[in-house]
């Protein structure tokens, strides 16, 4: 037999409920939180995890994160890697991933702009950082792999522009990523490395010898960020995407060594 129930006899909680929607309408109630899953490059880890953090307490989202060399996480994007924005290091990767319509059209943008330089945890190991580069006298020096990963094509060209590609071959060691090349000057297997600002800028010890590489001795870093088709549907990775564009994440990616290339209200 059917019974109708007056609200006078409404459990407790069921009231709470009607009035929660009577106050505060569908359309208004928070979204429920979703994970937007991430390929970044290297260079940027300490960055993503910081920014991942303020996105987080932010929008109730979660943050899943892989980290390596641009080159590498284009391939693994491109044989079906479950990404759902891929952070490049460079604008070309991108650029590849967006015509071969893996990516969604009109979503690439210059998230950052990299800093190269040539670091030595060894505080005074060079003063004259061109003289240093010319007179060879460190046994290793280290770089990224110019194939994979943006930074070390950035290094190359500033060796190239120095006229020292060539007579430099034997002491190179190359890293896969800008990651693993930092740790090549960290644990001193080489006596001094091209790296990242941003990574100098992460490191917990301050001293050392630092050369910031003039600009113009290499081709702008401009690192770019697209939304994968996989990301279209999710609404954790489009706030992703509209975060990354907001004063907050500009000024964490600033502190980090980055030149921020967007310019945004929150």
């Amino acid at each position: 037999m059917y019974q109708s129930t007056s609200a006078d006899h409404l459990p407790r909680v069921c009231l709470l409920r009607i009035a929660t929607l009577l106050f505060f309408p569908i359309a208004s109630l928070p979204v429920m939180a979703g994970e937007v899953s991430l390929g970044v490059a290297a260079n940027f880890t300490d960055t993503t995890r910081e920014l991942a953090k303020q996105f987080e307490a932010k929008t109730g989202h979660t943050v899943s994160a892989s980290f390596g060399s641009t080159g590498k996480l284009y391939a693994q994007i491109r044989n079906g890697a479950p990404f759902d924005v891929f952070m490049a290091a460079d604008a070309r990767r991108p650029s590849l991933i967006e015509k071969a319509r893996a990516g969604a059209p009109n979503t690439r943008f210059t998230y950052a702009r990299g800093k190269l330089v040539l670091w030595s945890p060894t505080p005074d190991a060079f003063g004259d950082a061109e003289s240093y580069l010319a007179q060879q006298t460190f046994a290793r020096l280290a770089m990224a792999n110019p194939k994979t990963a943006p930074y070390g094509l950035a290094a190359q060209q500033v060796l190239e522009h120095l006229g020292h590609w060539q007579a430099l071959q034997a002491k190179l060691v190359r890293g896969d990523s800008i990651a693993q090349t930092f740790q090549f000057v960290v644990s001193r297997n080489a006596q001094a490395g091209f790296v990242a600002l941003s990574q100098v800028t992460s490191w917990d010890d301050k001293e050392g010898s630092l050369w910031n590489v003039p600009q113009d001795y290499y081709q702008p870093i401009d690192q770019q960020a697209i939304l994968l088709n996989r990301g279209t549907s999710n609404e954790a990775a489009l706030a992703w995407m509209d975060f990354l564009k907001s004063n907050t994440a500009i000024a964490t990616i600033r502190g980090y060594g980055y030149d921020p290339a967007y310019d945004t209200a929150d």
